[in-house]
């Protein structure tokens, strides 16, 4: 068995965490198969810390066998126990494999379950994570462009070597891209990606990453630096469907499909309501670049389309102020993007084309 300092085999191959630290640090930051059992709840920690700057490292440890005693140790210890069984080749995880990692491996060795634990903890395997970021991005890199609607992320998802960027990020990318999934915390989605990278480089021998031609920002992750550097420099291969087939791909996507998942998330009411202020909301953060009286115009027309969407229940309204929207802004915009980049393009087909393109 691995002796918990493997990092790069930990995380490649999914193994389970238990992760003890506090509730405030793991949602600054943890890994993909990490689940938060604490020690110590936000409240508690804060009253150690509070003592151990004070009174020192032994009278914070008598203070934390203080609070967390009783039916309160019991409660966490089965909590453990049955994380132990349910991942019995997991590893314990604090912050930095100190005091409480081994106190929690203390607790239930007494308790009849012997668990190892992660040397170095979080910050040993989130270290391990951007240094393999770092090395893996080194390897070459081909970017998918196109306006939106042709169907990049999908094609990028079909390539072996290809890393969805807005799937690890829960984003699309535009300012209509939110999904119903929360943003990770900007160190968890780099925890992913690095987890991704690692787990395709380790089946592939020569790899090269196929990855969608992505601005630094993806909702509210940003790529990180390293990363970013290497897509600046990489070629671009285009896709160029008909306009008609976009038309439909966005269709689906924006409104059929998310129609639905806030229907199936919410109920029926609330998830109407959730959808028409998730176009609103879309439409709204891209006034200023409309300008207000066209914002004012296809917020009407967006109005008016919701109202036949309810009427009706098919979208096919919505195209009075999508169709629009993409002549008028996204496609002038990311046709400008592509322009800058033009030295950079070394291939422009449709979906099947660019497909076929990846493949040699």
């Amino acid at each position: 068995m691995n002796d918990g300092t493997d990092y790069r085999a930990i995380l490649s191959a999914d193994i389970p965490l238990i992760d003890v630290r506090a509730p405030v640090e793991f949602n600054q930051g943890a890994m993909p198969t990490a689940v938060n059992l604490p020690l110590m709840n936000d409240e508690e920690r804060a009253a150690v810390g509070t003592c151990y700057k004070r009174n020192g490292p032994e009278a914070a440890l008598r203070l934390g066998h203080q609070l967390v005693n009783g039916e309160t140790r019991q409660q966490r210890l089965n909590a453990w126990r049955e994380a132990c069984s349910r991942a019995p080749q997991g590893y314990l995880c604090c912050a930095r494999g100190g005091q409480r990692s081994h106190i929690v491996q203390q607790w239930l060795k007494e308790a009849g379950v012997d668990y190892p634990l992660i040397a170095g903890g979080y910050k040993a395997l989130r270290q391990a994570a951007i240094e393999a970021t770092s090395e893996l991005v080194r390897q070459p890199i081909v970017l998918v462009g196109g306006c939106t609607g042709n169907g990049k992320t999908q094609l990028v998802r079909e390539q072996a070597d290809g890393i969805d960027l807005e799937g690890l990020a829960h984003h699309r990318g535009s300012s209509f891209g939110r999904t119903l999934q929360a943003q990770l915390p900007q160190a968890s989605f780099e925890n992913h990606l690095a987890v991704e990278l690692l787990k395709k480089a380790n089946t592939r021998h020569d790899v090269r990453w196929v990855l969608e031609d992505e601005g630094h920002m993806i909702g509210a992750n940003h790529l990180p630096e390293c990363l970013r550097e290497r897509m600046a420099q990489s070629p671009i291969a285009v896709v160029e469907d008909p306009f008609e087939l976009r038309l439909q791909r966005l269709q689906e996507e924006y409104f059929d499909r998310m129609h639905h998942d806030f229907t199936a998330a919410y109920g029926e009411e609330a998830g109407w309501q959730s959808y028409c202020e998730y176009l609103h909301h879309g439409l709204y953060a891209i006034r200023r670049r409309l300008g207000l009286q066209r914002f004012a115009e296809l917020t009407d027309l967006l109005d008016s389309a919701l109202h036949a969407q309810r009427q009706s229940g098919t979208t096919d309204a919505h195209f009075s102020w999508l169709v629009p929207l993409l002549k008028e802004y996204y496609d002038p915009m990311y046709r400008y993007q592509l322009e800058k980049k033009a030295s950079k393009i070394v291939f422009r087909g449709n979906w099947q084309e660019v497909t076929a393109w990846l493949q040699r």
